[in-house]
């Protein structure tokens, strides 16, 4: 492996099997770039290794070779979501936490609008019917004036906020706290009033990022408190919701239906009930996910390390013990 000295090491961690992340060529030219996979060539990278830049976030080779991590500054996730880099030794330690905020907001957002409007318009039938070359007419909803409750009124929700209030809808958030006088929701309420809410809702959208506190917020009782007539949707992560009370909550009729993009476990196995439910919608963890989304995420990650570089803050810090990036 070749060390230069003259420049800083820093080290990309992909998931195994994954391609080189593209754009790398600007940072060769500043750094001395090393490779890693899995826990064994990432004990290999680590020692000297100043930054890095981790697109596998579900990876546990970090912390399985942390004791590596001799002169470490700064992590820089791929990802919104970094719980699976929260171990004790990052958290309670001066290495400095980044992630990729921004990039895929809007595509979720449209995303989430979309399964509204599917929902809405019936277009699940209206898929099987023309499979079936079925000409059934039927009335469907009217999105506009209905309430959407944004689980998580972070940069992701704000999004959903704005494209859902375009189309009419009106969005409600959750916060840790309440905040008075959001330019973007009708109100954004604190997690004490969950419960409160959740039962005014046409549409429950997970938006949150899976911490300590969020981790099965989604149970039984959290689907009983909704209407029975709502939708529930997540785009947040999957161990937020607890499957087995979301398909009881299903054949119940708690709740009208789901549009599902992350899940507990995943994939999501072949036999699983959830695939069969003709009101729900599943898609293989996509929301976010646009044409050129990896180059996006390079050139935010060269953005960051150009201000590393000169020694400036670099934004989209992750508030390591909240578990997110708190604007």
């Amino acid at each position: 492996m070749t060390r230069d000295s003259g420049k800083p090491i820093v080290t990309v961690l992909t998931a195994p099997g994954d391609a080189e992340p593209p754009g790398l060529d600007a940072l060769r030219a500043q750094a001395e770039v090393r490779f890693a996979s899995d826990e064994a060539t990432l004990n290999e990278a680590l020692p000297g290794t100043r930054v890095m830049m981790v697109t596998d976030f579900r990876t546990e080779a970090l912390a399985a070779a942390w004791p590596k991590a001799d002169r470490l500054e700064w992590i820089h996730a791929t990802s919104a979501g970094v719980d699976a880099l929260m171990f004790p030794a990052l958290t309670d330690g001066p290495v400095k936490v980044t992630n990729a905020q921004g990039i895929f907001d809007r595509t979720i957002a449209e995303y989430v609008v979309c399964t509204i409007l599917m929902f809405s318009k019936d277009f699940p039938n209206s898929i099987r019917l023309q499979q079936n070359h079925q000409w059934k007419h039927r009335d469907t909803e009217r999105a506009q004036g209905k309430r959407v409750l944004i689980v998580g009124a972070g940069s992701i929700g704000r999004q959903i906020a704005r494209l859902t209030a375009a189309i009419g809808l009106k969005p409600h958030g959750i916060a840790r706290a309440a905040r008075e006088h959001d330019p973007d929701f009708e109100a954004v309420h604190g997690n004490d009033s969950l419960t409160e809410q959740l039962g005014l809702a046409d549409f429950v959208v997970v938006a949150a990022p899976l911490t300590a506190q969020t981790e099965g917020m989604f149970d039984r009782a959290a689907f009983q408190n909704m209407k029975p007539e709502a939708r529930f949707i997540n785009i947040g992560r999957g161990p937020i919701v607890k499957t087995d009370d979301l398909v009881a909550a299903l054949k119940a009729g708690d709740i009208a239906g789901a549009g599902l993009d992350v899940f507990e476990e995943e994939p999501l196995r072949p036999d699983h009930p959830l695939w069969d439910m003709e009101n729900v919608l599943i898609t293989a963890h996509m929301s976010g996910d646009f044409i050129g989304w990896r180059q996006a995420l390079t050139d935010q990650f060269l953005d960051n390390f150009d201000r590393w570089q000169r020694g400036e803050s670099l934004f989209n810090s992750v508030d390591k013990k909240l578990g997110y990036a708190a604007k």
